[in-house]
């Protein structure tokens, strides 16, 4: 299956457990893989043939500003079910980082990973 791949989506999101943190917010990343056959928008080269790439960024950073989750995974899920309803793709692959999490010991992020079809 051909691939769409959209890397390093950033926003600041209000999502976390403790209300303290869904208060301040904090600095997400994701990377989505859109699955979807391209041989057609290859050979029209029209935007009409394939998924408009700006759109996707768009809801995915919408729904990681506008609303708000406890956990990352809530958040994946969102995303990946809202992708699949709303562009012509038949899977999409999700990694979700939680950039710098308030925890005591030094990190660079969390993460989940989904897939959905």
């Amino acid at each position: 299956m051909d691939k769409i791949i959209l890397k390093g989506i950033r926003f600041h999101g209000h999502h976390g457990v403790p209300k303290e943190e869904r208060h301040v917010g904090g600095h997400y990343e994701v990377d989505a893989t859109l699955h979807r056959p391209l041989i057609n928008p290859g050979n029209t080269d029209a935007l009409t043939d394939t998924v408009d790439y700006a759109e996707v960024v768009s809801r995915i950073v919408e729904i990681g500003t506008q609303q708000s989750f406890q956990l990352i995974e809530a958040l994946a899920e969102k995303m990946a079910s809202t992708i699949l309803e709303q562009f012509a793709v038949d899977a999409v692959h999700l990694i979700v980082k939680k950039l710098r999490p308030p925890i005591e010991q030094p990190i660079d992020y969390f993460a989940v990973e989904i897939f959905r079809k």
